[in-house]
């Protein structure tokens, strides 16, 4: 293999790595930037903007360094007219006691200590005349600091001397700054036109911040203290000093700002970055298995498994897991219960047709009428089987909707057993543990707790229909003579259990579950063909599956072993 065909699978590799790490960030290579993405920066960047509201922090930094300098201000200016006091004033002996300032004197140490101090220094005689001008007597002279070395500066990137004015000009626009009164310059020699050195003139020390006549951005800083001598008052000297040194203090901790800011914004745009790709990518394939299974590409799609996450997302894939797998259900019922209801529907309509066909060449008025009442049969059968199949098809719907009240559950049996009274020997609203009723011969007997009442939650309307079925299945199976027993049970586990009980020859052992399957229907000897749908137990099962309960079937055995009768059991949960 040549050297170039090494490096092409060297780069190859190199950028699928990259690729790799753009798809852990990015979310996969469909869409780099999705919304969601977007969104996520967006809140995290509201983090970083609101580090920008940091910049406040440089008026109350602002503020806090001229308070600092005005403080060190002080020192110094005391430092110099306790020099000026001591240097350049002549006190008198004797009885005279007097003292006179030396302007020569004066400006001989106002100049090296202005040059040292990088002040501009002025002194003004006792009648407010300016007789020093520390920056005239040093270009004049051309002095050097003598006591203080100056080191140079390091070289700084333009851009970075940008910034910091940049931080000057932010300060500019705070309120605090340009509330601060104008600094016309030293444009007199009268004391009078200056306020720190007037107010000086009156024994005080006057110190003040301004606002430069230049660009009104500059800081200034002037203060002012009395030269006292024996007399009183023998001068005035003032400083004033520039913002260098405070544009210098706010442009370095502008800087840091903006180093601490663009860290965070580039530490925010990678954790966005990661976070789109962790919650982007899992709701990405959430969505497109559910875009799956709307469409129906796959049967039974599966959607991601994603509950090891023990996040929202991993709840949310459970969640539609579980949507999925009871849509299939429903999906599957339906398509069941269609196929279910063509082969019922089928059945009585092929012996229509056949009755029909046959009634066209038919001459015999006998045979002829006995064709019409297949016909007739046919007919009542398919309105049974649609009534039916039409309340069977709503009933998931309207269960859904139902509201569930507290049900008095004894008080509803004792309803549906005086329901098979006659209607002088019913006892209307009593509570009533044990009744009895006859029915067709058959004796329909109630039995529940006395002196209990048992409650539990449903739809009191259902919960009828259900023990009706039941009850009317058992009737059609008990013998004459026979009897009908309705046991109300409360169970130690807060359950409450119907049991219903008949004489009738039982459910073959193999069919205790097909029992509650639709269109089942073993019905007994003496009862014609096609006059039940095998819906009935079918709704039962739905309607107590829907409260929350159980229903199931098996036979009653005598003390011999043998079969004497089926048994309903519906178990319900106790309010």
């Amino acid at each position: 293999m040549s050297l170039t065909t090494n490096r092409w699978f060297r780069a190859e590799r190199h950028r699928g790595e990259i690729d790799r790490l753009f798809d852990l960030y990015w979310g996969g290579k469909e869409r780099r930037i999705t919304a969601l993405t977007l969104k996520i920066m967006g809140v995290n960047l509201m983090a970083v903007i609101a580090l920008i509201f940091g910049v406040v922090y440089l008026s109350q930094y602002h503020t806090r360094l001229v308070e600092a300098k005005l403080e060190h201000f002080e020192t110094e200016i005391m430092i110099v007219a306790a020099a000026l006091s001591d240097g350049a004033l002549e006190e008198g002996e004797g009885e005279l006691q007097k003292s006179r300032l030396f302007p020569e004197v004066a400006a001989r140490i106002s100049g090296r200590l202005g040059a040292t101090l990088g002040k501009r220094i002025l002194v003004f005689d006792k009648f407010g005349k300016m007789i020093v001008d520390s920056e005239k007597y040093i270009r004049s002279r051309d002095i050097k600091p003598v006591f203080v070395v100056m080191k140079e500066k390091p070289s700084r990137l333009e851009s970075i001397e940008l910034l910091k004015d940049m931080a000057a000009w932010i300060v500019s626009l705070f309120p605090k700054h340009n509330m601060l009164p104008l600094f016309h310059g030293i444009e007199s020699e009268n004391a009078s036109d200056y306020y720190d050195a007037f107010d000086a003139l009156g024994r005080n020390l006057s110190m003040s911040a301004w606002r430069s006549s230049e660009d009104e951005k500059r800081l200034v800083l002037t203060a002012a203290m009395p030269i006292l001598g024996l007399s009183g008052v023998e001068g005035v000297v003032m400083m004033v000093n520039d913002d260098n040194n405070i544009r210098e203090s706010i442009g370095d901790a502008w800087f840091d700002i903006v180093k601490i800011f663009f860290v965070t914004l580039f530490i925010t745009i990678l954790l966005s970055i990661y976070l789109s790709g962790v919650i982007a990518r899992p709701l990405r394939k959430l969505a497109s298995a559910a875009e799956n299974v709307r469409k129906g590409k796959m049967k039974y799609t599966e959607i991601p498994d994603m509950g090891d996450r023990n996040d929202e997302i991993g709840e949310l894939s459970l969640v539609l897991r579980d949507m999925t797998h009871a849509l299939w259900e429903r999906m599957d019922t339906i398509e069941a219960f269609a196929a279910d209801v063509a082969h019922e529907i089928k059945n009585p309509l092929t012996s229509l047709k056949s009755a029909v066909e046959t009634a066209i060449v038919v001459k015999n008025k006998k045979n002829l009428n006995k064709l019409l009442e297949i016909i007739k049969e046919d007919t009542e059968r398919l309105d049974r089987l649609i009534t039916d199949i039409s309340h069977a098809s709503r009933l998931d719907a309207e269960l859904s909707r139902e509201r569930f009240d507290e049900v008095d559950l004894k008080k509803l049996l004792h309803n549906l057993v005086d329901a098979y009274k006659s209607p002088l020997d019913r006892n209307y609203g009593a509570n009533v543990s044990n009744d009895e009723a006859v029915k067709d011969g058959v004796r329909i007997k109630l039995s529940a707790p006395e002196n209990s009442d048992v409650f539990v939650r449903g739809s009191e309307g259902r919960l009828i229909q259900v023990f009706q079925n039941i009850v009317a299945n058992a009737l059609s199976f008990s013998p004459k003579g026979g009897a009908v027993r309705i046991l109300l049970k409360i169970n130690d586990n807060k359950r409450v259990t119907v049991a219903i009980e008949d004489e009738g020859p039982g459910i073959p052992d193999n069919q205790f579950k097909n029992v509650f399957e639709r269109f089942y229907s073993e019905r007994p000897e003496h009862e014609k063909y096609g006059q039940h749908s095998g819906l009935g137990l079918s709704i039962c099962k739905q309607i107590v599956t829907a409260h929350n309960g159980v229903i199931f079937a098996e036979n009653r055995r005598d003390s011999s072993g043998e079969t004497s009768g089926a048994r309903f059991v519906v178990i319900l949960n106790s309010v």
